[in-house]
Formats: structure tokens, sequence, C-alpha cells
């Protein structure tokens, strides 16, 4: 018998809900990362999947959700980040 939680087989993936997106990665053949809305937790989620099963998940709050989305506008940056004098990339700190 196994122990509990642990299964033979994956499950599959539940339906997406109506809020949600998935962006499929460009490097690596069956792994996507799905934005899933939770509004009754005032959550989203982001989760890392690999063929049919979850890897792995981020739950984020709204501030979170803006901090990615600054982060993200700073990694699209053309050239170069500028050093900083403790030796860091120029920008936000986007640790909190």
């Amino acid at each position: 018998m196994e122990p509990a939680g642990v299964e033979d087989e994956p499950r599959p993936p539940a339906r997406l809900p109506v809020r949600a997106g998935v962006v499929v990665d460009r490097d690596r053949p069956g792994r996507a990362l799905r934005v899933t809305a939770h509004p009754d937790d005032d959550r989203v989620v982001l989760s890392t999947w690999q063929d049919e099963r979850c890897v792995s998940t981020v739950r984020l709050d709204r501030a979170d959700v803006v901090q990615l989305l600054a982060a993200l506008g700073i990694a699209l940056l053309p050239g170069p980040a500028e050093a900083r004098d403790d030796g860091r990339a120029a920008g936000p700190d986007l640790a909190g």
C-alpha cells in the first residue's frame, strides 16, 4: 500500500479556471507556465508544468504581481544593466 499522498500515476491537470493563461516554454518541449486567478484567496498562482504534471507553484498576492510585472519589464530593457556601488544590477529592489 502506498503512503498517503503518493500516487503511481500523475493526475491529469484540472481544467483551467476561466481567468487563466498558459505560456509555452520556447526551449523545453512539454514545459509550460500556467497563470491562474484565485479571486476568493486574492491570489494569482504561477505553476510550472512538464507535460501533464505540475512540478512547482508560486502563490502571489497583488503586490507580488506588481513586483513580477516590474521585474519582467526590467528584464526586457535593452543593453547591459548599469552596476551599482554594491555590485548588484541597477533597478528597483524587487525582494520587498
